[in-house]
């Protein structure tokens, strides 16, 4: 444990990777991307069996890295999909968890990740806390219709970095606060989402998740509905083998059999025609996702900036820029600043600058 009480652990993961991080205070000890075998089209994997296996894969690299969970203050878990809430910092608890095995508000591995911090905290003894939860209701009021009185909309998306680098933006860009800024932030991962921000609140933003928004890496994103209809009464897949068509086994992995950005690229100089069509397409809907977002901005357009894992892949980021740079200038910021933004929070959680909440549900 350190002398001050702030060494923390940070835990984020992913369908094909988990970013693991440990930060004393400000500095940071340790960062990692750890990787996970891809996805099998014929054997598809839950993420909620893996919880073991990503425990000892986690519990082993802290210890090759000279770490303990006994030197641990505080665990920060990546949130995992849970109910509209308000945004901030969250203990972890058995409320919160709930919602996160009933699945309910989405599939994704930060479900079953946050279940596993959960238990790590409880068997050495650790506190543990999850920030921002992606679910809220700070849209326009009209942006939560869908066309359907039974399917919602939900304000769904990647908070921490789309407020991370709205807030670099406004300082490195604009010089001016978020609070004043007109901006439309592109997260481009394993899930891509595009939210419009002005006076410091999302107006509009795609659930990046399952069946919103363009197609990602292994998402399917918004496919027709009538075809989906008669895929889910086919006969040929449980709806859980749907859920994973759309989410995990969609998007260029469904297309061009990987989700490897170099092999694509390779595949593409190579003059691969399918390869290059195929990510074109996914750039496309992605740059028609961004128009969409001017529209609750009525045109009136700062910046965008586009972020995430993928905006490290300069064809992707160029042809999103040849189709939108019309609307506002377009700014890069690669990664996902999401360890970042998690430490931070946990840093003003251990020194009280900010209270930690605690979910109950209604």
């Amino acid at each position: 444990m350190s002398e001050k009480g702030e060494k923390i652990l940070i835990y984020n993961p992913g369908g094909t990777s988990t970013k693991v991080a440990v930060y004393d205070g400000e500095r940071e000890l340790l960062n990692e991307t750890i990787r996970h075998a891809p996805a099998d089209p014929g054997n598809p994997v839950n993420p909620w069996d893996q919880v073991g296996e990503r425990r000892a894969i986690l519990l082993d690299w802290l210890a090759g890295n000279g770490e303990s969970m006994e030197d641990i203050d505080l665990l920060v878990a990546m949130c995992g999909l849970m109910r509209p809430v308000d945004s901030g910092i969250y203990w972890l608890n058995e409320a919160m968890l709930g919602d996160f095995r009933s699945e309910l508000y989405g599939i994704h591995p930060s479900n079953p990740g946050c279940e596993m911090m959960f238990l790590l905290g409880r068997e050495f003894g650790k506190k543990v806390i999850t920030v921002d939860p992606s679910n809220s209701e700070e849209m326009l009021p009209v942006a939560f219709y869908s066309g359907h009185p039974d399917i919602g909309r939900q304000c769904a998306y990647h908070v921490l970095n789309h407020h991370m680098v709205a807030h670099r933006v406004c300082a490195e860009r604009l010089g001016r606060k978020f609070e004043e800024a007109r901006l439309i932030i592109a997260h481009m991962g394993s899930g891509i989402t595009v939210s419009a921000f002005a006076d410091g609140r999302v107006l509009d933003v795609n659930n990046g998740i399952e069946g919103d928004g363009p197609f990602t890496t292994v998402r399917s994103g918004a496919v027709p509905v009538g075809q989906l209809v008669e895929i889910c009464f086919s006969g040929r897949y449980t709806a859980e083998e749907v859920h994973k068509q759309l989410n995990g086994l969609g998007g260029l992995m469904g297309y061009l059999g990987t989700t490897d950005g170099k092999e694509i690229e390779a595949r593409i100089q190579a003059g691969d025609s399918k390869a290059e069509e195929a990510l074109a397409a996914m750039v496309f809907q992605t740059a028609k996702e961004i128009g969409a977002r001017s529209v609750p901005l009525k045109g009136e357009v700062d910046a965008i900036a586009i972020t995430g894992g993928l905006a490290n892949w300069k064809r992707m980021t160029d042809g999103i820029a040849d189709w939108v740079s019309f609307i506002a200038p377009v700014y890069v910021y690669p990664g996902e600043n999401e360890l970042e933004a998690m430490a931070a929070a946990a840093l003003r959680a251990l020194r009280g600058e900010e209270a930690v909440k605690t979910f109950v549900k209604e």
